[in-house]
């Protein structure tokens, strides 16, 4: 494996595979970075820029070594104010509805107004989408479905400033980025073993988790 810092994607005249995009694509590359021209993609992408740098503290030292401070959380509270943001959506699974409040009072504490929207607003029958019986959670009964597009067309209809995606279930989430009109970001992705921290069969991908590969 490459280090990074002598990676063709973050160094001049560094290296990479065969497959190397950086070094391969660089016609595609050059259009994506047209994009940039547009004031507010340039200010979104700037502000996240600094928003990442500002994650790391005691970057006035010589031979500087990462040295993290910030929670997603935090993050995302700082990022929101930066762009002037006050009206944040709030699309979540009913699974996590108390974490949801958790996570809802403190942004409000942060000053921000909070639209919040659970998973299985409408309750829609999962039969809606040609669901079976034999398909469902709950056999043999009424069973709502997670309606994502409901989510984003809620926060959609209210007008929010930026979305945060708190669980929904994969696939769920897809729909979600497919149909909201504001900029998302995720706070949490959903790992039912994990207690939500996918990355965590990763880590252990060559002991615990090596059934995987």
């Amino acid at each position: 494996m490459i280090k990074n810092e002598e990676r063709a994607c973050q160094t001049k005249d560094g290296r990479g595979p065969d497959s190397c995009p950086t070094k391969n694509l660089e016609s595609v590359i050059d259009k994506a970075n047209q994009v940039y021209n547009d004031p507010a993609i340039l200010e979104f992408a700037r502000q996240a820029s600094i928003q990442e740098a500002e994650c790391y503290i005691d970057r006035d030292k010589k031979s500087y070594r990462l040295h993290p401070s910030k929670t997603r959380l935090e993050e995302i509270c700082e990022f929101a104010k930066r762009m002037g943001y006050n009206r944040l959506g709030l699309a979540f699974c009913a699974g996590l509805k108390r974490e949801a409040y958790t996570l809802s009072k403190i942004l409000e504490n942060k000053g921000f107004e909070v639209i919040s929207v659970i998973c299985s607003v409408g309750c829609t029958p999962k039969e809606k989408i040609g669901i079976k019986d034999s398909e469902k959670i709950y056999r043999g009964q009424f069973e709502a479905m997670c309606s994502p597009i409901a989510q984003a067309a809620i926060l959609n209809e209210a007008e929010t400033d930026f979305n945060i995606l708190l669980g929904l279930c994969v696939g769920h989430d897809s729909l979600f980025f497919k149909n909201a009109q504001a900029p998302t970001t995720v706070f949490a992705a959903k790992d039912r073993v994990l207690g939500h921290n996918p990355l965590a069969a990763i880590y252990t991908a060559d002991s615990y988790y090596e059934w995987l590969k």
